[in-house]
């Protein structure tokens, strides 16, 4: 009896510890840029959940499609109907390793990310730089990369080629707290 008491315990006891090295946000922030000869795009999204295993060095984040906003809704509704085709793919993925986690501290680092990241249905393995801060009980994550829309299947018609770059940049801001089950 003690002894099935005492591997309760560890089980409970390991399993608290693991929760304590997980950090979230679901209101992190993601903007692109889009400049093109005609006219320059941007939209933001503040409620992107994203989290972070500590003991592993692994990041994913999730992005909500239509939770893009536009200075425009003439461009909300194109974005979503004809070129991310939010309806059919409705979310935007990444998951990948934090390379060198294990330095980052209280000094802002410069870390690169690898990992594989899926929007419109296509996955791409891709490399990112990112600057990591641990601050108090928080991990900072921020930076910026470079996507080519060709590279993920996203067609722009003739008419609006000039308006809509084929390279976008995309930046990024997490705020990841503990996480508490």
């Amino acid at each position: 009896m003690k002894s099935i008491f005492t591997i309760l315990f560890c089980l409970l006891f390991a399993m608290f510890i693991n929760g304590q090295n997980r950090y979230l946000t679901k209101s992190g922030a993601i903007n692109f840029y889009s400049k093109a000869p005609m006219e320059d795009i941007t939209a933001d999204n503040n409620q992107v959940l994203s989290i972070i295993d500590a003991d592993k060095g692994k990041i994913a984040i999730q992005i909500l499609m239509k939770s893009f906003l536009f200075e425009k809704a003439l461009m909300q509704e194109h974005f979503n109907e004809n070129y991310v085709e939010s309806d059919k793919y409705p979310k935007a993925t990444f998951s990948g390793d934090i390379l060198n986690f294990e330095v980052i501290s209280e000094t802002v680092s410069k870390q690169k990310v690898k990992g594989n990241i899926t929007i419109h249905g296509i996955t791409k393995e891709i490399v990112i730089d990112a600057n990591f801060t641990k601050r108090d009980d928080s991990i900072l994550v921020d930076g910026n990369f470079i996507i080519e829309i060709d590279d993920f299947n996203i067609s722009i018609p003739a008419i609006v080629s000039k308006k809509i770059a084929k390279r976008i940049k995309v930046t990024f801001d997490f705020n990841h707290k503990p996480y508490h089950k």
